[in-house]
């Protein structure tokens, strides 16, 4: 009856990607590369992660 309310799992790992992009960004403009490149690998993973899940 209330399954309105539940949040989608792709509505929820496209926050998580945001965040983690936001994260990349940050860490990027400290001049931190190494965090960077290691949050961009996490992000795009989720991105798969997400298109899997759309795709069902």
């Amino acid at each position: 009856m209330f399954g309105f309310l539940k949040s989608s799992p792709v509505k929820k790992r496209r926050k998580q990607y945001d965040q983690k992009l936001e994260e990349a960004m940050l860490a990027q403009r400290k001049g931190d590369i190494r965090s960077y490149a290691r949050l961009t690998a996490q992000a795009e993973e989720m991105w798969r992660e997400i298109e899997r899940l759309e795709k069902q």
